[in-house]
């Protein structure tokens, strides 16, 4: 049995699953954030205050990127460009919003960036975490054709929701919502013992893409520039920024 997208309907209202799920990640990434920050010494009323403006900017710019990189679907139903709750809301784009906003608060209120990014960076993928399953919801984000024989190996309800048209189909939101939660675990075992300011969202750029990389090689909805799968081209750049700022902000701390 296939689940239903839809939470809760009262009269015209409909709440669907996905929105539900994304906004328990946020909450969740939320507290998280708060958390670690009181343990860091940084008053987390700041984080609150970041998120203000990296919630909205976040969403707004990861709606953005998945519609430019979908634009032959987008411009024949321009009134999908607003139907969030249908899903398309890439994590690179809600990245990239996230951290532009994050970074222009950082420097208006005269913060250290690296150990807020630090702070912030077990949240970001404890909420990609959860919000993958926002993905299963909506039978979407999964892989090529599997055998009933290899789906089997799954629980039955993932069964039931990979089992689209007649075909079984590889569960990738699931392959990635583990290795997540594994990268969420040693970065919450790293923020407590990181060498330098900057080790724990550099790990996070550089752990989450390697999983990325190589889980996005298994899906049928990739986004393309050309023939290049855009989130492995995206994924290969950040691995690369993030090795070569490690090094160096690991070579200033022992110079220090």
């Amino acid at each position: 049995m296939v689940l239903d997208p839809v939470a809760v309907q009262i009269g015209p209202l409909t709440i669907y699953w996905y929105g539900v799920i994304m906004t328990s990640a946020f909450i969740t990434g939320t507290v998280l954030a708060y958390y670690n920050a009181s343990r860091k010494g940084i008053n987390p009323e700041h984080i609150l205050n970041m998120l203000i403006l990296i919630i909205p900017a976040a969403i707004i710019t990861a709606r953005l990127y998945y519609v430019v990189f979908s634009w032959e679907y987008y411009r024949l139903n321009p009134l999908e460009i607003f139907a969030t709750w249908h899903g398309g809301l890439a994590i690179h784009g809600g990245l990239i919003g996230g951290f532009l906003a994050g970074y222009f608060y950082v420097r208006k209120q005269r913060l250290g960036f690296w150990e807020i990014s630090d702070v912030f960076a077990p949240s970001i993928i404890l909420g990609q975490a959860i919000g993958r399953w926002g993905n299963f919801m909506n039978q979407e984000a999964y892989g090529g054709p599997v055998t009933r024989e290899f789906i089997g190996r799954f629980p039955a309800f993932i069964q039931n929701q990979m089992l689209i048209q007649g075909q079984y189909y590889h569960p990738t939101f699931l392959y990635e919502s583990l290795w997540n939660l594994l990268v969420f675990a040693l970065l919450m075992v790293l923020i407590r013992r990181r060498f330098f300011p900057g080790q724990v969202f550099l790990s996070y750029l550089a752990l989450y893409s390697a999983g990325r990389f190589f889980i996005e090689g298994l899906r049928l909805d990739s986004l393309y520039l050309g023939p290049v799968r855009v989130a492995q081209l995206v994924s290969l750049v950040l691995i690369a920024v993030a090795a070569v700022l490690y090094l160096k902000l690991k070579r200033l701390k022992k110079k220090e």
